[in-house]
């Protein structure tokens, strides 16, 4: 038993490492070089091809990587297809607690916390500058996802994971809050926008690292897709929470209670779902449902 512990601990610490170089290479990168393209398209110095330029460029990159791995050996293990594949893992989802709290926090983070709606309005209204300044706006989370993706060694020797979630949660509302007091200053405003995506990378390789240590290899993929609906589609949903709010009463007011509430949602989160704070490497799968 003991070994096997052993064992899960390690592959969790490789897990956490595959997970910020992913993070690295497809959600970081690609987005801090598109924006910074678009700023400096926006303010005149390069025109709009140039931005889209680079972008290409970015999924010639990630085509031309897919294309050079080594084929993956088949599973042996008979997995259902179709519907009843569909319905296989959303019954383990629905059984796996752990799981579930991971895609929860992650939807209050971005409902609550995602104001990128709102950056032209708060670009014009709240620091008086022009389309450059939206740039920077959107360039911001991703510098600062990048610099964090890059000192991220230390992160996987981190045992209480799910505790980390937690607090990188409510770093992101915190920071997202902050922004929305910046007021006119662009300088704090891109610092509290680049400590938000720091915040967010940190959720991000620990909620990669719980599925793929805690879910079964045949229904790993099931579990990753809705993974990946969740951190897709939660952003979405945040433009349509912060546009009402930000209709309803400013885009100031729409960011500022919309990162209290982020902060208030993680903690509700761990206290519904105490599986997700109380989760370290090693628990095995059994012990994480």
């Amino acid at each position: 038993m003991r070994r096997s512990l052993g064992w899960t601990a390690v592959l969790a610490a490789l897990l956490a490492t595959a997970a910020a170089c992913d993070d690295d290479s497809t959600g970081t990168v690609q987005p801090a070089a598109v924006a910074a393209a678009s700023s400096t398209a926006q303010d005149g110095t390069a025109g709009t091809a140039a931005a889209y330029g680079v972008d290409a460029a970015s999924y010639v990159i990630g085509f031309v990587a897919a294309v050079l791995l080594r084929p993956l050996p088949p599973d042996t293990v008979q997995t259902k297809r179709g519907v009843a594949a569909i319905s296989e893992g959303f019954r383990y989802l629905k059984n796996h607690r752990l799981l579930q709290s991971t895609f929860a926090i992650d939807l209050v983070a971005m409902i609550f916390g995602s104001p990128q709606a709102l950056f032209p309005v708060i670009a014009a209204q709240q620091l008086h500058r022009g389309p450059e300044a939206v740039g920077l706006l959107f360039a911001a989370p991703a510098a600062g996802a990048l610099v964090l993706t890059l000192v991220s060694g230390p992160l996987t020797r981190l045992h209480r994971q799910g505790r980390a979630v937690v607090w990188a949660v409510v770093a992101w509302g915190a920071a997202i809050a902050g922004f929305g007091l910046a007021g006119a200053n662009l300088i704090a405003a891109l610092v509290f926008l680049a400590l938000a995506g720091a915040a967010d990378v940190v959720s991000a390789i620990f909620r990669s690292t719980i599925l793929q240590v805690t879910v079964p290899d045949h229904l790993r993929g099931r579990l990753g897709a809705v993974f990946f609906i969740v951190v897709t589609g939660g952003p979405k949903l945040g433009d349509v929470e912060a546009g009402l709010v930000a209709a309803a009463f400013s885009a100031p007011v729409s960011v500022i209670t919309g990162g209290v509430a982020c902060i208030v949602g993680a903690f509700v989160t761990a206290r519904v779902y105490p599986e997700l704070p109380s989760y370290r490497v090693g628990a095995g799968r059994d012990d994480a449902v």
